[in-house]
């Protein structure tokens, strides 16, 4: 089939990359050159990478409601456009525009997790399992049918393991709804309104790490943490980015909310409900190293105990 595809980040990279062999696609939108990181330089995104590597041409623009851009794209003639993650609202004149409608690759199993952050959202809610749905894309938020679904259990896992699983998930999905609609033979599911949740973004600091939380829940938000939103607190008087925690650790001590423990060379911090064990850590202005090569630096963590607390 002939295809547009519309996608940004590396979720969406992934799934453009296996793609490509398979169908012909005429041409790539994803969200323009930006300061990603650090850097001061432009940073064309991962989708603009993987399109250019294969040759496919590239558009990058920052509005899909212009006049003008629309009639670009309608003169691609496109059989179908398939959506992942591409970070543009897309109006009904483009949805309007392939003879098959539009496909969305969505990280998550609909009706649940609507919305911006599906994955973030199930590992906080400890959903036990994750997966992909490709949706028909119409004017609501993530309310389409669907015809193809695929899960992975998510016990244990962090935000970007399941992304990268999903990629691959998201992609198999999609070959086979293209195939689907290509024979005329797909399966539409309409979504049970009764069982929709949201997936609001991730609010700023919503992800540090709380004395009076649960283990589990402080081990959620490990999981469920990004660059771009941390997982911090402060141990022993130094802020930190906790980038990985054990809970249920057997024979860990029992410590009260807000204790820390440097013990046998193994760094355990007290929550509400019990004990949480810190794999690695990120202090700030410093490299990640392992949670007990900090703590060893710490004085106040050294032959006794300590105490942590939210930032």
């Amino acid at each position: 089939m002939r295809i547009v595809f519309m996608g940004t980040p590396a979720f969406a990279a992934d799934i453009l990359e296996q793609i490509i062999p398979h169908h012909e696609v005429a041409a790539v939108y994803t969200r323009p050159d930006a300061v990603r990181g650090r850097g001061k330089q432009l940073v064309p995104s991962p989708v603009k990478q993987v399109a250019e590597a294969a040759g496919v041409p590239v558009l990058t623009p920052r509005t899909l409601r212009d006049a003008a851009v629309q009639a670009e794209l309608a003169a691609l003639a496109p059989d179908v456009i398939c959506v992942a993650a591409y970070g543009a609202i897309l109006p009904p004149e483009v949805l309007a525009i392939p003879a098959h409608g539009c496909l969305n690759v969505h990280a998550s199993l609909l009706p649940r997790w609507r919305g911006a952050a599906p994955i973030e959202r199930a590992i906080l809610a400890g959903d036990a399992e994750v997966g992909v749905c490709i949706m028909a894309m119409e004017e609501g938020l993530d309310t389409g049918d669907f015809c193809v679904c695929r899960s992975i259990p998510a016990e244990g896992a962090t935000a970007s393991q399941l992304t990268a699983d999903l990629a691959d998930l998201g992609a198999s999905a999609l070959l086979a709804a293209l195939s689907q609609v290509e024979a005329g033979r797909v399966a539409w599911v309409a979504q049970d309104e009764a069982q929709v949740t949201y997936a609001e973004k991730i609010a700023k600091g919503e992800l540090n790490l709380d004395p009076e939380a649960t283990a589990a829940a402080n081990d959620r938000r490990v999981r469920a943490s990004s660059e771009a939103h941390a997982a911090r607190c402060i141990i022993g008087g130094r802020p930190v980015t906790v980038l990985a925690c054990a809970v249920g650790v057997p024979d860990a001590p029992a410590l009260a909310p807000g204790a820390a423990r440097l013990t046998s060379k193994q760094l355990y911090m007290g929550c509400a409900d019990g004990t949480l064990e810190i794999l690695e850590v990120k202090p700030d202005g410093k490299r990640a190293m392992e949670a007990a090569a900090f703590a060893a630096g710490v004085p106040a963590l050294r032959g006794e105990e300590g105490t942590w607390s939210r930032v």
